[in-house]
């Protein structure tokens, strides 16, 4: 069978598979990539080929044009792609929109990459997948026992009855502009939540994006042009820049909040001003990454970035192989840039 390092190996540029000449998610431009998602610390332009699912694909061209990248391939979930001497295919991660773990097969040997991904429902896209393998690759963002996501009904709830005890100040959510933005919108429909929810105009094109792939917003209308003062008891959707900018003071006596999985650090939120903080995370919490390991029973794991040492010990205690890679160039929960250029 096929050694783990002679199909996938960890280079500066990102993962490289050798029999296959090409990278997954690299972090500089490559002849050939695989793109497990749009978020732009693993999605990057400049590439000569890029495989990616049709929506991951889609964002990379709303993002950075239309050129982003010499040519690219669509491949739908299940959809299995010969390169060189590689099997690749994408099956659903859970994390955003289009956003895909690579299955990497050779000479008996089945490794998958997962790239960023949760395990709880989002009404937004496909559950994650389980896909038994002999080395699972896997991010640990929120890799530690204190971090245990709370359900996201409850802090939908909390969103929900803050805005009924106080009806006059409007409520500032920040959500980074894919994936969080939508999947809270779509959590406040389910909640009941009928109302117009106004948006920073960062969040208007991927909200017209997830609109033409079929994930129903609702009524949504710019946050644009409005009195001093307005829309006191609704709710504002805008990037977390944009909460501590001279733009959030338009509204009336506003209450900051914040959808992330980092809110349920207290000195994060207090840093960041928020008033009231949403436990509300794209990414796997420590109970869910270890019912993955659990559930897939790799033979080997292997951590590609976030907090590593929980999950080495826990491996070690397990006697489960595991390894750190330490790839640079993933951020912890999309904290990226090119959000943050389009404008108000």
């Amino acid at each position: 069978m096929t050694r783990p390092e002679e199909l996938l190996r960890p280079t500066p540029a990102g993962l490289y598979c050798p029999p296959g000449d090409f990278y997954v998610d690299p972090v500089r431009p490559v002849d050939r990539a695989v793109i497990t998602h749009g978020h732009s610390d693993h999605a990057r332009s400049g590439h000569g080929a890029v495989l990616a699912t049709p929506q991951t694909l889609a964002i990379m061209a709303e993002r950075y044009g239309p050129e982003f990248a010499g040519r690219v391939q669509a491949a739908a979930y299940g959809e299995t792609t010969q390169i060189g001497g590689a099997t690749v295919r994408l099956v659903p991660a859970g994390h955003v929109l289009g956003s895909a773990q690579v299955v990497v097969e050779r000479g008996g040997l089945t490794m998958v990459v997962s790239g960023d991904y949760k395990r709880r429902r989002d009404p937004t896209c496909p559950p994650f997948e389980p896909v038994p393998c002999h080395v699972f690759i896997t991010e640990a963002t929120f890799g530690l026992p204190v971090f245990v996501h709370p359900p996201d009904e409850e802090e939908i709830g909390r969103l929900i009855h803050s805005l009924t005890q106080f009806p006059d100040r409007a409520h500032l959510v920040a959500a980074y502009a894919l994936g969080k933005a939508q999947r809270v919108i779509c959590l406040l429909r389910e909640a009941g939540w009928s109302r117009t929810i106004h948006v920073h105009g960062a969040l208007e094109r991927l909200n017209r994006l997830y609109q033409r792939e079929g994930v129903d917003l609702g009524s949504l209308a710019p946050a644009t042009g409005l009195a001093a003062g307005a829309l006191g008891g609704e709710v504002v959707i805008a990037p977390p820049s944009a909460i501590q900018d001279r733009w959030a003071r338009r509204f009336a006596d506003p209450v900051a909040a914040f959808a992330s999985g980092w809110m349920g650090v207290r000195a994060r939120a207090r840093q960041r001003g928020v008033e009231l903080p949403l436990v509300i995370s794209d990414h796997a919490d420590w109970p869910e990454l270890i019912r993955t390991f659990e559930e897939l029973g790799p033979e080997e794991i292997w951590i590609t970035h976030g907090r590593e040492e929980g999950l080495l010990r826990w491996a070690e205690l397990s006697g489960v192989k595991a390894r750190a890679l330490r790839l640079v160039g993933y951020d912890e929960e999309d904290e990226q840039a090119p959000d943050s250029t389009i404008p108000a």
